[in-house]
């Protein structure tokens, strides 16, 4: 089974609120594997917005991204860019 493992700091100034966990969860549906979002020890869904709401993630976070299952390396990247990017916020 394919797995990927991506690490990312979030970098927009209000961290991982409600629109950008949406922007998350999005991403994430697009792919057919099981994809986790780790802060610390405390692993959440990314497919689920409530869970990754539980991270509290502010700007400087580091989240790890886990992905297991077909298009695993893809999935990770793609959610991993999301957040490099700010999620389109200043």
């Amino acid at each position: 089974m394919s797995r990927a493992e991506v690490k990312v700091q979030i970098v927009n100034s209000q961290g991982l609120h409600a629109r950008p966990a949406h922007q998350i969860v999005l991403e994430a549906n697009r792919f057919p594997c099981k994809i986790s979002v780790a802060n610390g020890d405390l692993v959440v869904d990314a497919k689920s917005i409530m869970s990754l709401m539980m991270l509290a993630a502010e700007k400087g976070t580091e989240l790890v991204i886990l992905a297991e299952g077909e298009k695993a390396q893809e999935a990770a990247e793609a959610i991993a860019s999301l957040i490099q990017k700010g999620f389109g916020e200043e």
